[in-house]
Order: C-alpha cells, then sequence, then structure tokens
C-alpha cells in the first residue's frame, strides 16, 4: 500500500488483523438495512469519508447508494431503468403491502410533512391512538373501536418492520416516524394525495358496498401492491382497479434500522 493510500480489506488480511475495515463493515450494515446517522454512529464517519468507495463496490452488484446527509440515514436500491446498461438479476427484495398498509404509511408521510411546515422540532412521534385517528376516517363505519384498533395495531407493526416507524425505548405507544419515508413516498406524489385517496375507494368500493360486494373495502387489507423503487411513481391515473392505484414504488429491502430512541 502507496503512502496517503486508504487501507483495503486485503491490507486488513495481510497485516494479520481479523477486523473488517470500515468500508466492509459500512457494507455489511448497509446490506441489513438502511444506516441512520444517530443509530450507527460509529459507522456513519466512515460511510461519509468513503463515499466513493462505498458506492464504487455496490455498483458492481447493481445497486446505487443513496445518502440523505440532512435528515442522516442512507440506504441501498436497485438500479432503475436508465441507469446501467446492464440488467442486474434483483438483490433488493421487493415487498407487497396491502392497501391499509399502503394509506397508513401516505397518511404517516403527509403527517410529517405537516410537521415540518409547522414546528420546529425534529422528531415526530406519535401516540398509538394518534396512528389510529390517522386512519379512522378511511375505515368501513361497520368497524368498532376494537376492530379498528385491532386492525390498525396489525398494520403498525408492518409499518414498524419496515422501518417507517420506530417504536421509543420504554414507551408502549410511542412511535417516531422515520425520515426515511420521505425517500419512498415523494412530495410530488403527496402534492397528489387527496386525489389519489379518492381514486383508491372509487377503485376498491365503487358501489359503496366494498371492493367484493362485501363491506369490507380497504380494511380488509386484500388489495395488494409491489414496492420496488423509491421515489418512483406507480400510478398511471388509468383507475382500472386497486393495484393501479398503488403507492410510488419503493425497493423496500426494508427500511428498518436499530435505532433505540
Amino acid at each position: 500500500m502507496g503512502p496517503g493510500a486508504e487501507p483495503t480489506a486485503a491490507d486488513s488480511a495481510a497485516a494479520g488483523t481479523s477486523r473488517p475495515d470500515d468500508v466492509s463493515l459500512v457494507v455489511i450494515q448497509l446490506f441489513k438495512g438502511p444506516l441512520y446517522r444517530d443509530a450507527h454512529e460509529k459507522l456513519w464517519e466512515p460511510l461519509s469519508r468513503h463515499r466513493r468507495r462505498v458506492a464504487d463496490h455496490v455498483a458492481v452488484l447493481g445497486l446505487r447508494l443513496e445518502i440523505d446527509e440532512t435528515d442522516g440515514y442512507a440506504f441501498l436500491r436497485s438500479l432503475r431503468d436508465g441507469e446501467s446498461e446492464v440488467e442486474y438479476p434483483r438483490l433488493v427484495a421487493r415487498h407487497s403491502l396491502s392497501f391499509t398498509t399502503s394509506l397508513l404509511i401516505a397518511l404517516l408521510r403527509k403527517r410529517l410533512l405537516e410537521f415540518d411546515t409547522s414546528s420546529t422540532e425534529v422528531r415526530l412521534v406519535l401516540s398509538r391512538d394518534q396512528i389510529i385517528d390517522l386512519y379512522r376516517v378511511y375505515a368501513p363505519p361497520e368497524l368498532d373501536d376494537v376492530k379498528l384498533t385491532k386492525l390498525v395495531d396489525s398494520h403498525i407493526k408492518r409499518i414498524e418492520e419496515l422501518g417507517f416507524l420506530h417504536k421509543l425505548r420504554g414507551t408502549s405507544d410511542q412511535y417516531e416516524v422515520r425520515r426515511i419515508i420521505r425517500a419512498f413516498v415523494d412530495g410530488q406524489w403527496l402534492g397528489q394525495f387527496d386525489q389519489r385517496l379518492r381514486e383508491y375507494v372509487n377503485a376498491l368500493d365503487p358501489s359503496g358496498q366494498g371492493a367484493d360486494g362485501s363491506g369490507q373495502g380497504a380494511a380488509d387489507g386484500s388489495a395488494q401492491r409491489t414496492h420496488d423503487g423509491p421515489g418512483r411513481g406507480a400510478d398511471d391515473g388509468s383507475g382500472q382497479g386497486a393495484d393501479d392505484a398503488s403507492l410510488p414504488e419503493a425497493d423496500v429491502r426494508s427500511a428498518r434500522g436499530t435505532h433505540d430512541g
């Protein structure tokens, strides 16, 4: 290794050390899920310092490194059409989300936008009851409070698994809305949010009786959609059915990190 050159994994092995170099540790974490500045303090500085090396490393696998310095997160996504002449096998898993999960993610994203325009605080923290109230207006009228709570609880858990919500340590019902959600539901989509909600309702319940005529509508979670590329709009506005009125596609390997709150 020449003077001033950065050590590589091969150099570490040659030196007899058993510890991977910083780039390896950063890439390993990124393959597990997004890297957060507040949760992965020891890795954020090496990521910033070796950003080009990390990007080059994952590029050979058909992945792109995305970093948001302002909000403090980084993640990997698959290359989109036109970004490479090579067609790589997919490494980042797609996640099929129910209508209710997709709707709650969109409502949380909209709530974060409202929070950012009206508050000087950095972290948006919502209680379980506040999240339930976000969905309540779209719930079928036949759902009582017990059934509604049980339904939304199951989708909160799913959104936690995806990494868009993080339960705060020492609490049973307080959740931080992770800012990485902004990379998966973009501002352009939110600008048409109300119109899209009407399209969702019409696609799922054109007769007012529910998507399957049983009155279940969106709450049964039967309408599935696939997310596979942050920032890409999936709705073509054709209104041909529930699956055509999906959220922007997102590469959700998942967005889950190891933040302790």
